[in-house]
């Protein structure tokens, strides 16, 4: 099974390309989609590039699943709203790939990469690096992004026999047929 994390973030977003056979995770592709040097283009036009940049990904490395970091809630109003957007962006391109998307905390990374929920960013670069045998430290959004799809690899396998046995598996809050709601 091949995975895509997506670090979701307006100036840069990581993504990181894992495959997984059995227990082995072997690295396939890491980077970032910038925006960075947009800062003074309209938000619809950067969260275009990165609509753009997350399918280029999609296309590329051909992924079966994806894992995208929740938004945590900043003390900046502001500076949540646009990184939920551009979160939006990451998934809503993952989804119009018909790519299934599971989503995690970076709690749940941390914990469930380097043990602890609130490690650092250094130390989920040194435990991406060292799970994936890599022979130099990533960068840190595309090491957030590693993480992701590493978490996705070890959790997203019993979340789904959870959601199955439970009788969650399938199924859709929202649906539109002919421009209404069902």
């Amino acid at each position: 099974m091949r995975i895509l994390g997506i670090d979701p973030g307006l100036q840069l977003a990581g993504f990181g390309v894992i495959d997984v056979d059995g227990q082995a995770l072997n690295y396939v592709a890491s980077g970032t989609i910038k925006t960075s040097h947009m800062v003074r283009e309209p938000l619809p036009a950067r969260l275009k590039v990165l609509f753009d940049g997350v399918r280029e990904v999609v296309a590329r490395y051909q992924p079966d699943a994806s894992a995208v970091e929740i938004v945590f809630v900043n003390v900046n109003p502001q500076a949540t709203l646009l990184l939920g957007q551009a979160r939006g962006a990451c998934v809503t391109a993952l989804v119009s790939t018909d790519l299934a998307v599971s989503e995690y905390t970076a709690l749940q990374m941390k914990k469930a990469v380097a043990g602890y929920g609130k490690a650092g960013k250094a130390e989920v670069q040194e435990m991406v690096m060292r799970l994936l045998k890599l022979p130099s430290l990533p960068g840190k959004d595309a090491a957030d992004a590693l993480g992701l799809a590493i978490t996705h690899a070890h959790v997203g396998p019993a979340m789904a026999r959870l959601a199955q046995a439970s009788g969650l598996g399938g199924q859709v809050a929202g649906a539109y047929r002919d421009g209404r709601s069902r």
